[in-house]
């Protein structure tokens, strides 16, 4: 079988490599991993190398290039991992719905509270604009764990894309220390008890790279 190669960021801050990555990881499938530091000044040149779009994360598959964290997700679903969304139709339109609102949505989020997994910013980045996103996000995470989490820690019981795509916002709330209700507290447990995330969260932790964020 032709070897994948998936393209990341540093995984302190690359919140779009994580979602990829994890999605692989969860569903078991072998690749090879390169890692690309931002924000030098040759980081967009080697990039570009392999990523027709210039940014992270790009997944290289024989001759096949596939860049984008959802696009990436859909084509491991659709190649190698078809549990990576659930089984029922109803599920599968919810969970394909909120992975594309956290991937084109969220935009408060992202510029204010920018992932950084090592760090610890209490309170900072908290404006008005963005408590309404917080608010929605954890929505989602009760009424997805609360009608289709029965069978197990995630939205939809099993780990699913959605699940991938909302990592690193479980991430960023650790991180600037937004608080949660009990479901939402379980649910953020649940990721970053998963050994790959974990794997992520010490690669992270001893990258040498300091980029600065808004703060």
């Amino acid at each position: 079988m032709t070897q994948l190669t998936l393209v990341i960021g540093n995984k302190n801050y690359s919140s779009w490599s994580l979602r990829a990555w994890l999605a692989m990881k969860q569903a078991g499938v072998t690749f090879a991993e390169m890692r690309i530091p931002l924000d030098t000044p040759t980081s967009h040149q080697e990039i570009r190398r392999y990523s027709p779009s210039g940014q992270v994360p790009v997944l290289l598959h024989g001759d096949l290039t596939v860049w984008e964290s959802l696009a990436i997700c859909e084509y491991v679903a659709e190649v190698f991992a078809p549990g990576l969304w659930p089984q029922g139709r109803r599920e599968r339109a919810i969970a394909r719905s909120i992975a594309h609102e956290m991937h084109g949505d969220f935009i408060n989020l992202r510029q204010k509270m920018p992932m950084d997994c090592r760090a610890r910013y209490p309170g900072e980045g908290m404006k008005p604009e963005l408590r309404a996103e917080i608010d929605r996000i954890t929505s989602i995470l009760r009424e997805c764990r609360t009608q289709f989490g029965a069978d197990g820690d995630f939205l939809f019981g099993k780990f699913t894309v959605a699940d991938a795509m909302f990592a690193p916002v479980v991430s960023r709330f650790i991180t600037y220390d937004v608080k949660l209700g009990e479901i939402e507290t379980a649910y953020a447990q649940a990721i970053v008890s998963l050994p790959a995330m974990q794997d992520w969260l010490e690669a992270a932790a001893n990258e040498v790279e300091h980029i600065d964020t808004f703060f």
